[in-house]
């Protein structure tokens, strides 16, 4: 018997030895690769950057896990408990791992034949998402998992095991972390929540879909209840607080899960985006948690976008009417309502409103049809849809005269249309609910550029049209041939090399080469007519081709590059004559820019987007400041400003006098209605706007820089500028103004018929008054002009072109 007892013993012995042998072993090797738990130390989880406009508020938020850290003093005690209570009731008594905890669990699974109850406490759950980040079912990684739990435990205080699991955890819907769950469910801080709110986020980590607030509110309540029980239990609330928050609302943020702060400005945003990972890197943008000051002026950038799209729908609707969205036969009428009242249920109706809408009647006897927006009853009246003539490239010169005369020539019944709801309709007979008017997205497209002249920062940029059908930027990423609104620079040049304001030139045909081996080149001014002798002055007004062809030529082709480097230009130029007609495609930001020169009396203003980058920690990565760079006299570039406040006062730019303040800005528009361009300035503000087609389709008749691109920069410029101060253009003392005749150019005398007052550099002023004029023999053509001649030979600063 004690031999038996011996070998028992002995087999006893044995097995304990090999199995202490085998654990250890397997300890070793489990153990001898665990992540070092000092990572932990300094948690930098992926987190969002955010982009934030000069006022503040967010334009942009990127990531790759929706996460915004926050301290652990900030987190709400009923939050914390709520955690607690409902995932680890033990966790401020056990030292990692609760061992009665995964006694009672396997118990409890083995008698239910299934995995009913999980044991893993807090600190398990922060040592496997952060160190180990496997969810495999294995017994190697739950051992590893235990073992960095006891050590997490040995170096970590509780208060911060709870900072990195409340900012790790995925709560659904995208959001990573409490902060970030709070804003997803509830539009709301985490430091804002109620205890019903925290509550239900507390709930959520055992099945983040199954109980989101936002797609199963139902089992989000009843999860927030076990939750408040638990917490009630374990003696965090008292029942009275429990049962106030079971009957406290909870509005959860259903129709949003979180707001669109991109669609605030998403050009000049998406600008920043391409930007931070040209230059950082996608992995720092998504991950870094950048802080991005940008320069933009939210209130602006959104007039910017307004005035734009209202300027791009007028020259559309110029164009004509290119039809119904689609058109469906009468058993088809309702299903067309109901999918309308969809919107409805999104947006309630208002003043403004552009929706889809059914044409049920039309009748050309009263001017009118019946529109269904949904079930909206609405009047369609005949004049607010006489645009809507068919597009003709052929139509008369100004198409806005070709007018529709009967609705019927437009809109059918079964037509699908575009309207906007203009206003309630009065109480008639017919019981309308809304009178609408007849809309069209447009094809034509735009840009607008503006910047700050005293210091580069661009205020607002808008691409085009609308960011969600196009993101291409035409501010940027777009070279056009900007047309005459080039014709400033060659003008400057040209006033640093003899010329001035009162230079007579004479607008007659031109042939650029007689050299049999070229092509002729004969090019006419937009009106293709001649004016003769012109003033300096009044050829820019004018916009007159020919004249700014001989000013090249005389300045020369190569100065006149170097000098639009000097003032701005990076693209390449046409080192030919084709230059003085702004044949070389420009950027519109590139070519607004160059005004700055001229409004800050010389100084070239680098536009910048940036005032500074953050990384995650507050270290400043960029910082910028305004660079401005003297590249032009003063007084070339205020001699400038006062013709081009000409070009606003008699010329192409008149429409821009509804601003009611000192304006000055140049028109552009390139051969075959291409492209249509309107630069100006104030002392505050230079903004450019090009319009045109992105696949070079000519525009309608008479779309022409005035006429397309003015008016959106006059409708900008006017409520950028609301309710500030009017200010002037301050003349340095290097100029002086007279008063000169504006046909001869010379000072004005009793018989001038039109005379001006224009600035001069010191020193190239008009010396002689305009004479009487000699009464030349009848039919004599050569008598006049020797009589013309003869008169301007004693002026000192006017030389002819010829």
């Amino acid at each position: 018997m004690k031999k038996y007892l011996k070998v028992l013993i002995w087999i006893m012995v044995t097995g304990v030895i090999i199995a202490a042998a085998i654990g250890g072993g397997l300890y070793y090797f489990w153990s001898s690769s665990l992540p070092y738990i000092g990572n932990l130390q300094d948690y930098n989880p992926p987190i969002i950057s955010e982009f934030y406009s000069a006022d503040g508020e967010t334009i942009g938020r990127f990531w790759k896990q929706k996460r915004i850290v926050v301290p652990y003093e900030e987190i709400p005690k009923n939050l914390i408990n709520a955690f607690v209570a409902a995932e680890d009731d033990q966790f401020f008594k056990h030292s990692g791992v609760d061992f009665s905890g995964i006694i009672r669990a396997v118990i409890k699974n083995q008698l239910a034949g299934r995995k009913k109850q999980g044991a893993s406490t807090i600190t398990q759950q922060v040592a496997r998402l952060m160190l180990l980040k496997s969810q495999e079912k294995k017994y190697k990684r739950k051992v590893r998992e235990i073992i960095l739990s006891l050590q997490i435990e040995k170096h970590f205080s509780k208060e911060k095991i709870l900072f990195l699991y409340l900012n790790e955890i995925y709560l659904g819907s995208g959001a990573y972390g409490v902060e970030s769950a709070a804003r997803t469910y509830f539009n709301k801080s985490v430091s804002e929540l109620n205890l019903a709110e925290c509550a239900m986020i507390g709930g959520l980590i055992q099945a983040p879909s199954k109980y989101s607030p936002i797609n199963n509110f139902d089992k989000a309540k009843i999860r927030q209840k076990y939750t408040l029980e638990r917490m009630f239990s374990e003696g965090f609330i008292t029942e009275a607080q429990k049962n106030e928050a079971l009957e406290t609302e909870i509005i959860a943020n259903k129709e949003r899960v979180e707001e669109d702060t991109f669609s605030k400005s998403p050009y000049f945003s998406e600008y920043i985006r391409r930007y931070i990972i040209d230059r950082y890197g996608r992995d720092l943008l998504y991950n870094g948690g950048l802080k991005v000051y940008t320069t933009v002026n939210l209130d602006m950038q959104q007039k910017a976008v307004a005035s734009l799209q209202k300027g791009l729908e007028e020259v559309d609707k110029r164009e004509g009417y290119r039809g119904p969205l689609k058109s469906v036969a009468p058993e088809e009428f309702e299903s067309v309502k109901k999918e309308a009242d969809e919107k409805f249920k999104e947006e309630h109706p208002a003043k403004g409103m552009v929706v889809h809408g059914l044409v049920t009647e039309t009748d050309d006897d009263a001017g009118r049809a019946v529109v269904w927006a949904g079930s909206l009853k609405c009047l369609l009246p005949l004049k607010d849809m006489t645009w809507a003539r068919k597009p003709d490239s052929e139509v008369i010169y100004y198409a806005y005269k070709a007018k529709l005369r009967k609705i019927s020539d437009a809109v059918k019944p079964g037509d699908v249309i575009l309207c906007r709801l203009e206003n309630p309709a009065e109480v008639s007979p017919d019981a309308f609910d809304w009178v609408v008017s007849l809309e069209q997205n447009p094809k034509i497209q735009g840009a607008l550029f503006s910047m700050e002249n005293k210091t580069g920062k661009v205020r607002a940029m808008v691409g085009g049209y609308d960011f969600y059908q196009s993101q291409y930027d035409r501010a940027n990423q777009s070279k056009r041939q900007p047309g005459s609104s080039f014709k400033p620079i060659i003008y400057a040049a040209a006033l640093d090399n003899g010329m001035t304001p009162a230079t007579v030139i004479l607008d007659t045909p031109y042939i650029s080469s007689l050299n049999p081996d070229e092509e002729i080149w004969r090019p006419k001014n937009y009106k293709k007519t001649f004016f003769g002798p012109t003033l300096f002055r009044n050829s820019l007004i004018s916009s007159l081709n020919v004249i700014t062809v001989k000013i090249l030529k005389q300045v020369g082709i190569r100065k006149v590059i170097n000098y639009a480097r000097k003032m701005g230009i990076e693209s390449e130029l046409s080192p030919d004559l084709s230059l003085a007609l702004g044949t070389s495609g420009l950027a519109l930001t590139e070519i607004t820019k160059t005004y700055s020169v001229f409004a800050n009396n010389g100084f070239l203003a680098e536009p910048y987007y940036i005032e500074r980058i953050e990384d995650r920690d507050g270290l400043i990565l960029e910082e910028n400041q305004p660079r401005l760079k003297k590249v032009i006299s003063e007084d070339t570039a205020y001699v400038m400003t006062d013709i081009l406040m000409g070009v606003i006062k008699e010329g192409t730019g008149h429409r821009a006098q509804a601003l009611k303040r000192p304006a000055a800005g140049k028109t552009g528009t390139t051969d075959s209605l291409w492209d249509a361009w309107f630069i100006g300035y104030t002392p505050e503000l230079v903004t450019g706007v090009w319009v045109g087609y992105d696949d070079h389709s000519p525009m309608g008749a008479g779309e022409t820089g005035s006429r397309a691109a003015s008016p959106i920069w006059l409708y900008y410029m006017k409520e950028a500028l609301k309710g500030q101060p009017v200010q002037d253009f301050i003349a340095p003392e290097s100029v002086v103004v007279a008063q000169i005749d504006n046909e001869t150019g010379l000072l004005a005398s009793p018989y001038s018929k039109k005379t001006v007052f224009q600035s001069f550099k010191k020193g190239t002023a008009p010396t002689t008054y305009t004479p009487r004029p000699e009464a030349p023999k009848s039919g004599n053509f050569l008598n006049l002009i020797w009589i013309f001649l003869t008169t301007t030979t004693s002026r000192t600063s006017s030389p002819w072109i010829i």
